[in-house]
């Protein structure tokens, strides 16, 4: 419907213009925009596949994509650690570029936090059973201990852990 296409508008507009054209080459926060470009896509597909709802996106839904929205950054900076040189000699102004490494696994941590306890919240408030929050909790965790284990280990090896882990974290948390 309209509000599905909308949300598909949205979510090209802010990748293909907000994020690519605009922002990508001007600031450090371009992931975190990219991250907005996603959500757009996971509530255009929620609002499809349950039309019955007209005009109105629940409350999963919008938890999901907030959750996908505080995962891209941790996700994105640990791969531009790793790939910092190259962003560099690109002109991407990512994090560990202009902010260094140190900052960004402080940034990384933060938004790993945060990202936790939203992913706990749909269980503490009755949306998801016990399953839901022992799976989040345990993934959460180990998460965080990715993110720990890069403050105190800056190997490409910790950073890489982080980045594979994010990529199983989510799909396992979604499922």
């Amino acid at each position: 419907g309209t509000l599905a296409a909308t949300l598909i508008f949205l979510g090209a507009f802010t990748y293909g213009v907000v994020y690519t054209l605009w922002l990508k080459k001007r600031t450090v926060w371009n992931v975190v925009i990219g991250g907005a470009a996603g959500s757009f896509a996971l509530l255009a597909g929620a609002v499809a596949t349950a039309p019955s709802q007209g005009l109105a996106i629940g409350p999963v839904p919008m938890l999901l994509a907030a959750m996908l929205f505080l995962w891209t950054p941790p996700h994105f900076w640990a791969l531009a650690i790793i790939r910092a040189k190259d962003y560099a000699r690109a002109g991407v102004p990512m994090l560990p570029v202009v902010a260094g490494d140190d900052e960004t696994r402080r940034q990384i941590l933060l938004y790993s936090i945060q990202m936790l306890v939203l992913t706990l919240i749909p269980a503490v408030v009755g949306m998801f059973g016990l399953p839901y929050l022992l799976m989040a909790g345990i993934l959460g965790a180990i998460f965080l201990y990715y993110a720990i284990r890069m403050q105190k280990n800056h190997s490409t090896n910790a950073t890489w852990g982080l980045y594979k882990y994010s990529l199983l974290y989510l799909a396992l948390l979604f499922v």
